[in-house]
């Protein structure tokens, strides 16, 4: 696994499935769940991937893992 991130076209998924991806957050910063994400970057590092991204209302980087079924 390594520490290098591959990065992956977030755009090549379907508008559904990004829309639902940028949707359910969860945002540290403000402490509350779907807030939305903007800015979003796909990729995998140390065999897991994510979607990363800012939240819409603080700016702060938010995270999503990604389970298998969605990839």
């Amino acid at each position: 696994m390594s520490e290098e991130r591959e990065y992956f076209d977030f755009g090549q998924r379907s508008i559904e499935e990004q829309q639902s991806l940028l949707t359910h957050t969860w945002c540290d910063q403000c402490q509350q769940a779907d807030l939305g994400m903007v800015n979003p970057q796909e990729y995998q590092q140390f065999g897991i991937r994510f979607v990363e991204g800012e939240c819409k209302v603080c700016g702060e980087a938010v995270f999503t893992e990604l389970s298998d079924d969605e990839f």
